[in-house]
């Protein structure tokens, strides 16, 4: 049997929104040879399968439907490695300030 995700998990959804053929003429060849795909998060509105139509409310509010592809998705981007020139900024920011009187 297949679990049934519950109302309100956070989920990601994804649709295909126009196919390879339907792309736009002048995008790249190998772009216009996949489907432009959407992929969303946001809370499901009602219990839902793994795999099946999905309709979630996303953190904006909107309302989208696709298929249910991931449960209580991770956010996996970063902002890399620190720069070490702007490491130290926001103390020089700071001293500036309370130079100024602007800062306590």
């Amino acid at each position: 049997m297949t679990e049934k995700i519950a109302k309100g998990t956070w989920v990601e959804i994804s649709n295909i929104v126009l196919q390879a053929g339907e792309r736009a003429p002048h995008i790249p060849a190998d772009t216009k040879r996949v489907p432009l795909e959407l992929r969303a998060r946001g809370f499901l509105t009602g219990p839902t399968v793994a795999g099946q139509q999905a309709e979630i409310e996303t953190v904006a509010g909107r309302r989208l439907a696709g298929i249910l592809v991931k449960v209580n998705p991770a956010y996996t981007h970063g902002f890399g490695p620190p720069v070490a020139q702007l490491t130290g900024i926001g103390n020089e920011v700071r001293a500036i300030l309370r130079e100024r009187g602007d800062y306590k």
